[in-house]
């Protein structure tokens, strides 16, 4: 009753424990999603999936060759079963724990596929880090290792330990989007090539060894040249192959008919992106091209959700590193003066942008 009289109610909305298919677990299982994250980068760390490579093996053997205690060890492995990242045989016992078909071939450490080391410093450092992403969002600063300059960069390369580290870690995450490009590029029109910040040479090499005609090398730092040169001999290419020392701040860019700059750019703030674009249209020939490549953002900003993610990881890095978007890429190109741009999808989140000097 309303002044008397009765007021005509509509249906009482339904609580959200009333809709059928309406359920907490998709939110539940994001927000404990570390959970399985951790489970995966113990077990590279510990080295799980390099031991199961030589052979299958019981729990018991397993635990012992991992100095793993009794008390978790057979959760630990179930767990790794459960997240399909390895197998059990059950049929004889004692059950058999091995490998499944990519946990074989991407994380046992003596194959050359070995993509673990990405996880190794996302186990080290990341994983950390991430914990003070809050504080990130608030203040807009990094949260993880810098020297006194707050260079993340000169903090890692200073410690010949922590760069081999992460020059693996750069194969990790280089490698796949290396061997796309080695198809989808059309390399047989160039004879050189330059991989601009090239770590331990994961990208020249793909390339190269698809492609016997080309010549050509990556440019890093010098601290960087005895990882790129023992990478690149274990391959047979260092008589195509060579290393550029220098700082792609303040040293020229080598000249070549293609330079490649890759997971490079994200790691700045715009005016150095700018900056580092420039420095490669000056250091091509006419009708030389630059391919730039990183996990770019979906121009709706609403499909890479590892290029998004990988931006927040680039807040918590560096001082003003972000993700972007191809159309961002491509209009930054020509802004420096390259006379065309497009971009290409290669693999998972990664896309190329291929751009020409006039």
């Amino acid at each position: 009753m309303q002044n008397g009289k009765d007021v005509a109610r509509g249906p009482t909305p339904a609580s959200p424990w009333q809709v059928p298919d309406l359920t907490p677990e998709r939110v539940l299982q994001l927000g404990m999603g570390f959970w399985a994250s951790k489970t995966l980068l113990s077990a590279v760390e510990l080295g799980v999936f390099t031991q199961l490579a030589k052979a299958p093996q019981p729990a018991g053997a397993l635990a012992a060759a991992l100095g793993l205690h009794p008390r978790g060890a057979v959760d630990f492995l179930d767990a790794l079963v459960a997240l399909h990242l390895l197998e059990r045989e059950d049929a004889e016992a004692p059950s058999r724990y091995s490998n499944t078909p990519d946990t074989d071939l991407f994380l046992d450490k003596a194959k050359p596929s070995y993509v673990g080391g990405l996880l190794e410093m996302a186990n080290t450092r990341l994983y950390p880090s991430w914990a003070s992403l809050t504080d990130s969002l608030r203040s807009g600063l990094p949260q993880t290792q810098a020297d006194e300059h707050g260079d993340l960069f000169a903090a890692i390369y200073r410690d010949e330990q922590g760069l081999r580290g992460f020059l693996q870690a750069m194969t990790g995450v280089s490698l796949a989007a290396a061997q796309a490009m080695a198809r989808k590029f059309p390399w047989a029109q160039c004879q050189t090539f330059i991989d601009i910040g090239t770590a331990q040479g994961a990208l020249p090499v793909q390339i190269a060894l698809a492609h016997p005609h080309l010549r050509g090398g990556g440019f890093d730092l010098p601290a960087v040249g005895p990882v790129f040169e023992e990478y690149v001999a274990s391959h047979g290419l260092q008589d195509r192959l060579r290393f550029y020392p220098g700082d792609f701040f303040n040293d020229p860019c080598p000249q070549a008919d293609v330079l490649v700059m890759g997971h490079i750019l994200h790691d700045w703030d715009l005016e150095q992106k700018l900056y580092l674009l420039e420095k490669c249209h000056a250091a091509l020939p006419a009708g030389g091209r630059l391919i730039v490549y990183d996990a770019m953002i979906d121009d709706a900003r609403k499909q890479n959700v590892f290029g998004l993610l990988m931006s927040l990881n680039m807040l918590i890095e560096t001082p003003g590193g972000f993700d972007y978007t191809g159309a961002q890429c491509c209009a930054w190109a020509r802004q420096v003066g390259f006379a065309q741009a497009r971009v290409e999808p290669l693999t998972g989140p990664d896309s190329m942008m291929i751009a020409t000097r006039q």
